[in-house]
């Protein structure tokens, strides 16, 4: 029963890249290099958002989904760069060619990021930790950039390993280690925990993983719905979801279609606010929360166009997506065209099977565009 046990033991990977589209910008433009970078935004703060910093720009507070305004604030020196999504897309394809040497069973959350399950691993290497290192060493020397990997038996605690030792560190937390582990974690670091919800667990005295170990899974879910039972197992060290290499992964939406032509003004904010929270209920409904923003915007000649905005973290507050969203309204110059409808989507999940959570219907955001 032992030996069982033993050979059950899944073995995961988390590899997050290192500030990946700044450090991109970086390695292929030498003259951003040791500068502090800020790759989305404009200069001179002159509207959008932050979409990375490097580290030389982190060192200034500057971080993503912080608007360019404060950013250029926080380090008027900065440089503010537009995204090359086509560069970036072709690195994460390089990298995930790195990751197929070892393992077919691959689930990317994003252009850099992905979970590897490596329990039998293709070229029989047998660790996991070696296989890390392995991969970080190819993405460094073939790729010039670096990688941080979090190596434990599960999804959850393998991303919170990835980050422990930003940038190019490697963490491993093992099994006798795993409950030790989450009781010190602060609440701000499990999953689905924001500002908002981090708020109201300290409201109720909850500060740490043993907090929450000290609920029952009742009082959880009391609490906070169905995240509750997720709580309730991963501070034992319990994840059993599995590393899905053929994700599905579809979109939510809410729009409106309004009854006049509407212009801009204090109208529109409300308007873009009543969808916001609208399209985040879907999301607090199934659990889960996207990546990236659209905003939908369909003229009154009909004529639509869309913008999107991509985080490198899951967005799981409200605010933030109405910030967002009425930020890709204000850089879209209307002149004298008023709007018929609006949208606001999210996409880009990378924690969630989404046909699971729709029980076999799915929501495509715009289809048409």
């Amino acid at each position: 029963m032992e030996n069982e046990s033993k050979t059950s033991i899944r073995k995961i990977i988390h590899i997050d890249m290192d500030a990946f589209y700044a450090s991109v910008e970086q390695r292929d433009f030498p003259e951003y290099r040791g500068k502090p970078l800020v790759v989305g935004g404009s200069p001179e703060g002159r509207g959008g958002v932050v979409a990375t910093a490097s580290y030389e720009a982190r060192k200034f507070g500057i971080k993503s989904a912080m608007t360019s305004k404060k950013a250029q604030q926080l380090c008027p020196y900065a440089i503010f760069v537009r995204p090359r999504f086509d560069a970036y897309k072709d690195v994460s394809r390089k990298i995930r060619e790195i990751f197929s040497r070892y393992t077919d069973l691959i689930e990317p959350l994003s252009l850099d990021e992905a979970y590897l399950d490596v329990s039998e691993d293709k070229l029989g290497i047998g660790s996991a930790i070696t296989i890390a290192e392995q991969i970080k060493q190819a993405i460094k020397d073939e790729l010039n950039l670096t990688a941080s990997a979090g190596v434990s038996v599960n999804k959850f605690a393998a991303k919170i390993a990835s980050d422990m030792n930003k940038p190019d560190g490697l963490t491993f937390i093992g099994p006798s280690k795993m409950e030790k582990f989450m009781e010190k974690l602060p609440v701000e670091k499990f999953f689905g925990v924001g500002k908002v919800t981090a708020e109201k667990m300290k409201r109720q005295g909850l500060h740490t993983g043993l907090d929450l170990k000290k609920q029952t899974e009742a009082r959880l879910i009391q609490l906070f719905g169905k995240t509750g039972k997720f709580f309730y197992n991963i501070v034992r060290g319990i994840d059993n979801r599995q590393v899905q290499p053929h994700q599905e992964i579809k979109s939510i939406s809410a729009e409106d279609t309004f009854s006049y032509d509407v212009g801009r003004g204090e109208e529109l904010d409300d308007w873009i606010e009543v969808i916001s929270k609208s399209a985040f209920r879907r999301l607090q409904h199934y659990q889960i929360y996207g990546r990236t923003i659209t905003l939908k915007v369909k003229f009154g000649d009909f004529k639509q166009i869309t913008r999107s905005l991509s985080f490198p973290t899951p967005i799981n507050e409200l605010e933030q997506v109405i910030d967002t969203a009425k930020l890709l309204l204000n850089n879209i110059d209307l002149g004298e065209k008023k709007i018929r409808l609006l949208g606001v989507g999210f996409s880009n999940f990378g924690e969630v099977k989404i046909r699971e959570r729709y029980d076999g219907h799915q929501q495509t955001l715009f289809p048409n565009d």
